[in-house]
This record gives C-alpha cells, sequence and structure tokens, in this order.
C-alpha cells in the first residue's frame, strides 16, 4: 500500500476513535492527513469505503501475526490457538475495533453490511479450520456447531464480563475459560452424534478460501506435524522427528540469518532414508519435499 493512502488511514482511523466513524466527517479526515479532497477520492469513494480499507488493514496485519504463532509450534496443541485468540483479542482492543463495528452495523449501507457479514463467516471459518486440526478429521461433522457455540460464549462473556468488573476485560481468563467449555462441547456433540447445522448448508454461507495458500512456512509447520504424528510409534521415530525439527525451525522465518539450505537438504537426504517416509507416510513425505523446494524456489 501506498505510503500516503496509509497516512490517510491511519489519520482517519485516530478520528474514529476520538469521535466515532459516523462524527467524523470527509473534511475532518483532510484537516487531520493534510491531503488534497481530489486526493483522497483518488483512494477512496467515500467514507465507507475507506472505513473497510481500513478494517481489511488491520486484519491482515492481525491474520499475519496470527498465523506466525503456528511457525515451529503444533498445530493440534489447543494452547497455541488460544495464544492466537488472545492476540486477535488483543488488536481488536488496541485498535477499538468492536466498538467501530458496533456503531456501523446498523448503517443502511449494502457493501458496508456485506463486508461486516463476510467478515464475520471468515472469522467462523477460520475457527472451523483451526478445530479440524485440534480435534481431528472424525470430528469433522460436529466442528462447524462447536466453532459456532465457541464464538457465541466468547462474545456473551466478554459482553457480561466487561459488564461487571467496571469496562475492564481480562482477555486471557475470558479465552481460556470459553475454550475449557468449548473442550467439553465437543467431546459431548461427539458422543451423542447430534448435528445442528450441517457441513453443506455452511458451504452455501461461508466464504471458500480453499484456493487461498498458507504462508510457506505455515504450510510446512503443518506438513511437518502431519508427518511426525504418523511417524510417531515407528522404530525411527526419534532420529526423523529432530530432523524434521530442525527443518521447520530453519525455515520458520525467525531465525537472525537466513535458512541454510545445504543444511536443510541434507537433513533432508537424511530423513528420505526412514523406510517409514518410503511406505506408509509417501503423500505427506511428498508434501513436505514440494514445499520446500517452493520455499528456496521463491527465495533465491
Amino acid at each position: 500500500m501506498k505510503d500516503r493512502k496509509l497516512h490517510v488511514l491511519t489519520c482517519a482511523h485516530k478520528l474514529f476513535i476520538e469521535k466515532g466513524f459516523q462524527a467524523t466527517s470527509i473534511q475532518d479526515i483532510l484537516d487531520e492527513s493534510g491531503i488534497a479532497k481530489g486526493t483522497l477520492y483518488n483512494y477512496f469513494s467515500s467514507k465507507n469505503e475507506l472505513l473497510i480499507a481500513l478494517f481489511k488493514t488491520l486484519y491482515k496485519n492481525m491474520e499475519k501475526e496470527r498465523n506466525d504463532l503456528l511457525i515451529g509450534q503444533d498445530p493440534s496443541d489447543i494452547n497455541i490457538f488460544i495464544k492466537q485468540f488472545e492476540l486477535q483479542m488483543e488488536t481488536n482492543r488496541a485498535n477499538k475495533l468492536i466498538s467501530l463495528f458496533e456503531e456501523v452495523i446498523f448503517i443502511n449501507d449494502s457493501e458496508l453490511k456485506d463486508f461486516i457479514q463476510k467478515s464475520q463467516l471468515r472469522m467462523l471459518r477460520w475457527v472451523h479450520q483451526r478445530f479440524l486440526e485440534i480435534f481431528g478429521e472424525e470430528k469433522r461433522e460436529y466442528l462447524w456447531d462447536c466453532a459456532i457455540m465457541y464464538l457465541g460464549i466468547l462474545n456473551h462473556g466478554i459482553r457480561y464480563y466487561t459488564m461487571t468488573h467496571d469496562k475492564k476485560l481480562d482477555i486471557h481468563r475470558v479465552v481460556q475459560y470459553s475454550v475449557n467449555r468449548l473442550v467439553k462441547i465437543v467431546e459431548d456433540v461427539a458422543e451423542s452424534g447430534e448435528v445442528l447445522v450441517e457441513a453443506e448448508s455452511m458451504a452455501r454461507w461461508v466464504p471458500h478460501e480453499g484456493d487461498k495458500e498458507l504462508p510457506l512456512p505455515h504450510a510446512i509447520a503443518h506438513a511437518v506435524s502431519d508427518l511426525k504424528k504418523n511417524l510417531s510409534g515407528s522404530a525411527d521415530y526419534e532420529k526423523s522427528a529432530e530432523l524434521l525439527d530442525f527443518i521447520q525451525v530453519e525455515l520458520s522465518g525467525k531465525n537472525s540469518t537466513p535458512p541454510r539450505r545445504f543444511l536443510v537438504e541434507s537433513a533432508l537426504e537424511t530423513v528420505t532414508k526412514s523406510v517409514s517416509i518410503h511406505s506408509s507416510n509417501q503423500q505427506e513425505w511428498t508434501t513436505l519435499q514440494k514445499l520446500i523446494e517452493k520455499y528456496f524456489h521463491q527465495n533465491n
């Protein structure tokens, strides 16, 4: 995004927080940002369009930080999900996003309403996807219901917790409480076999993001995790797992030095000698190889 356009968004965001969205005029934004009206309208056709661009920018940054928390971690670790959700809530609080949503949700603008609805459904899809990683494919048919119930528990918990605690929110406590309830709910619905909202019905409503690729370090983390799960219990597990962990950390993007290709390739060559890899885990192994090749191709 151009620096000047980002400057306008930053200034508008400041005003929306201080005065409210509806009380902020285009002239206020012009005065705060110091740009001409024609320049503003080159970027945004309306104040509503500017608000949508602001939401998209903030959430794009948040989603990247949220994905980064998975790098080098086991996607099935529910504690990582808790950290991701806490980060998201901290982002919402720091940027006053909830109050902005609440202010504009009743504005009679079809584009804005459509954006807000899709944003809420996008969040639901992300929670559902993370639940699949945490609770497993065998519980897939119950996890849309569980994602809906989790967000309901969380959102109402936030509302009434802040109301009864002088508007002070303990994010960790509310998220942890909601997740603890969710774990019991997943067990209960899987045991009962009850389904309220079928996956086929949700597919018509929730924005499809199946073609959207994960960031490569994130995708590599998933591939490594899948391989380690399938190798668990095999004779060569400890050695293979150690090498896979090394590859994942080396390509995580968190090291101060660039990934050392020769070390990654050496670790890969050693892992390929594993009988387990070549027999029962060929698909996962091939996926990891392709991701690593793609990583180095993009970072040449």
